[in-house]
């Protein structure tokens, strides 16, 4: 027997282990951001990384209880590796688990990804940085840049277009009124 499609004017009935009200929306995914990588490289590529972590640290970022901004990836033994990239343990951690904030994560990458970025950083002096974490499909994903270091003239520039922009804005803005 199949269920009865709801009328147009009924309400589908709800239970209390479906959770209408979720911290984590759709799109509500982003869960820290490094905006010191943005100033500081000039991005050429994108990637997107797993993360392998820890129960205590999915909890803890769930809570937002992390921090990106120092965080960099390096390379070793063919593998990538966040290092710098501080996740605070919620006060309700277990007891026998060891909380580290600032342990080295592995990244998951596929393997001619990895040997693309090895080749780009060991020729062309490129570096490799977290740009931020976010949810997808239930799991916490890193986008990493592969980006070169700015010039303080570029960091300049980059300083001067966004207050241009903004004066731009408030033109605008002021003109509306």
């Amino acid at each position: 027997m199949s269920p009865r499609p709801l009328s147009p004017g009924l309400i589908a009935p709800t239970f209390p282990f479906m959770s209408t009200s979720s911290k984590h929306q759709p799109g509500d995914s982003r869960i820290a951001e490094n905006k010191k990588a943005l100033f500081n490289y000039a991005i050429e590529e994108r990637y997107e990384a797993g993360m392998v972590l820890q129960g205590w640290e999915v909890k803890a970022l769930r809570e937002g209880k992390v921090q990106l901004t120092d965080g960099y990836v390096v390379i070793r033994d063919g593998e990538l590796f966040l290092i710098g990239c501080q996740i605070n343990p919620l006060r309700t951690t277990s007891t026998h688990v060891s909380a580290e904030a600032a342990r080295t994560k592995k990244l998951l990458l596929h393997r001619a990804q990895i040997d693309r970025l090895v080749g780009k950083v060991e020729q062309r002096g490129f570096a490799l940085v977290p740009l931020n974490l976010h949810w997808k499909g239930g799991r916490v994903k890193c986008e990493i840049a592969l980006g070169k270091g700015k010039g303080e003239h570029d960091k300049r520039n980059t300083i001067k277009d966004r207050e241009g922009k903004r004066e731009v804005e408030r033109a605008m803005k002021d003109r509306q009124r």
